[in-house]
């Protein structure tokens, strides 16, 4: 049964905020990294793990956080892992050495998957059926938002304090979401009183998408296949997937409900999901790189920059829950939102080392509007047609694909920015000859200017080499991430038939869970 009037709003703050600790966490280290390294004496390579050990522990869970909020409770395992994840949190801030930041940091990636789909869970029990599309748009603000501010409030703290604080500011607010859970959330029955438990499925669970975030997370950095334990990784990915659908079909009592992909809404909406996790996280990834990595922004600027395109999402994402509420079928709006979002894309692949804050504007804008158009429709798609403990389920597979979209995103866009900048950078050497009058003029230039500061014609030259390949460097990464844009752009756009794999109908309300 439904809530109403300040339980409902109540709830609906707590589980929100419970979830964007978890989506905060997942990138409020990047870029504390640095700090961390000196400060702990480790080094990149190793540092790393703080942020791969998370991620892998986290997407491990979420397919079966919907299994074990039936096994235990909702409330019950929601409450357990807001406790849970706020001791691990200080646990980080106060580790002494990077051994022990890596271990507190898996042991709070296992907390927060079960945080986001319990409280996704909790929030379509809490509001009334026919009002899932709000209910969808209230999540997805933290799901869209999450992700987006978390590099910037972790900019801030490690440029304005230390970087254990970036964990210790979850203790109020872990505290204030265990309280109102416990005294507002309403308890759910346990199922797990005489049931077995399925150690196979969860072992190979472990395993399988284990063995793939960690490929998804390292293989750039080891080369891929050139690495030994990059190859191990994917054969064990590769069995672990096969023998774990083949366990979940076949036992009883599986940790996931393979059956709910029989909903043609909610397998297209997983695939749908998995594209969504590529263009959020993907842009997430490049667009701060692009703006503090070469044109000089700091994260703290970077942050402003994406703040309106963030109000956008938040303006727009409750009007995309009212037209679901409706009947607006929920392709329509996602082929919008895709559109826009290769707009987006176009916009920023024609980028040059003279745009400025305010060319960021209109495409950020266009980009924030365009996530509200996407995650609402899509994650209603998916789950607007389950019922009971099947929404659990659903949520979790859900948002492990588009977890899984971000981290093959990252990882794609990571191996094309290495490949493609030795294409543009060995483009560009091709002009670089005294044949060229462009290239003569620039040489010249540079050597006259170091001249007039003083410098004998040795020296001037010399360094007007050095201009040069800093000139080459600069351009070569412009045009790199300019292909990134439009790639993530281009993926979006050819995903649009993918959303008519559905039936082309207006949503469903979801089931009462009771």
């Amino acid at each position: 049964m439904a809530e109403t009037g300040f339980k409902k709003w109540i709830i609906t703050i707590t589980v929100i905020t419970a979830s964007l600790l978890e989506l905060i966490d997942t990138t409020i280290v990047n870029v504390s990294i640095p700090q961390i390294q000196g400060n702990l004496g480790a080094t990149l390579t190793d540092a790393a793990w703080v942020v791969t050990g998370y991620s892998v522990a986290n997407v491990i869970i979420l397919p079966m956080s919907g299994w074990l909020g039936s096994f235990f409770g909702r409330k019950k395992y929601f409450l357990a892992s807001i406790i849970a994840f706020t001791i691990f949190s200080f646990l980080c801030g106060n580790a002494h050495s990077l051994t022990e930041l890596v271990a507190f940091r898996v042991m709070q990636g296992v907390a927060g998957g079960g945080l986001l789909s319990t409280a996704q869970a909790i929030l379509l029990d809490t509001w009334p059926r026919e009002q899932i599309g709000t209910a969808t748009a209230l999540f997805g603000l933290g799901a869209i938002v999450g992700p987006t501010i978390g590099p910037t409030i972790g900019g801030y703290i490690t440029d304005n304090f230390s970087w254990p604080w970036i964990f210790y500011v979850n203790l109020p607010v872990g505290a204030l979401a265990a309280t109102f859970t416990y005294t507002f959330v309403r308890e759910t029955p346990s199922d797990g009183r005489g049931k077995p438990i399925d150690w196979w499925g969860i072992g190979l669970l472990a395993v399988a998408v284990g063995s793939l975030q960690t490929i998804l997370e390292k293989g750039e950095d080891e080369d891929w296949f050139s690495t030994t334990y990059i190859t191990i990784l994917t054969v064990m990915a590769v069995l672990g997937t096969l023998l774990f659908i083949w366990r979940e079909l076949s036992t009883d009592h599986p940790i996931v409900n393979f059956k709910i992909m029989r909903y043609r809404s909610f397998s297209a909406g997983m695939v749908t999901s998995f594209v969504l996790g590529v263009g959020l996280y993907g842009s997430t990834f490049v667009f701060p790189v692009f703006a503090q990595g070469l044109l000089g922004f700091s994260a703290q600027q970077t942050g402003l920059i994406l703040l309106p395109g963030g109000i956008v999402t938040i303006i727009i994402m409750p009007f995309m829950g009212m037209m679901l509420n409706k009947g607006v079928p929920a392709q329509i709006l996602a082929t919008g939102g895709m559109i826009l979002f290769f707009v987006f894309s176009w916009m920023l692949s024609n980028s040059t080392l003279a745009t400025g804050n305010t060319d960021f504007f209109w495409p950020l804008v266009i980009r924030g509007a365009a996530m509200s158009l996407l995650f609402v429709p899509l994650t209603t798609l998916a789950i607007g047609g389950l019922k009971g403990a099947e929404i659990g389920q659903g949520a979790g597979l859900n948002n492990m694909m588009r977890q899984l979209g971000g981290s093959f995103g990252i990882a794609g866009l990571t191996t094309l920015i290495h490949i493609r900048q030795a294409v543009h950078r060995n483009n560009l050497l091709t002009n670089i000859n005294p044949y060229n009058p462009y290239y003569v003029q620039r040489f010249n230039g540079y050597v006259q200017n170091f001249l007039g500061k003083g410098k004998s014609m040795s020296d001037a030259t010399h360094m007007a080499y050095g201009a040069m390949e800093g000139t080459v460097v600069k351009q070569s990464m412009l045009l790199t991430y300019n292909d990134a844009y439009w790639i993530v752009g281009m993926v979006m756009l050819f995903s649009i038939p993918l959303l008519y794999l559905a039936p082309f109908k207006a949503q469903k309300a979801v089931a009462d869970t009771h």
